[in-house]
């Protein structure tokens, strides 16, 4: 059985935390910008914490796992 917890989880909050897409922070003018589609090096680093923070925390603190036969 192989565990699709890691992959599913992965790519929903890379599509979510992607910056600029929902929202991006920091924004270019603003510290906190909705659905702008633009980003900046400051916003993919905190992004990219955000992202390990959250996955972290699913699949290891909670132990999410998803088994397909």
């Amino acid at each position: 059985m192989a565990d699709w917890a890691p992959v599913l989880v992965g790519v929903v909050l890379f599509i979510l935390l992607s910056p600029g897409l929902l929202f991006q922070l920091p924004g270019h003018t603003r510290p906190l910008e909705f659905g702008n589609f633009k980003t900046n090096g400051k916003a993919i680093a905190v992004h990219t914490l955000i992202f390990f923070g959250i996955f972290t925390v699913l699949i290891v603190a909670v132990g999410v796992h998803i088994y397909t036969d």
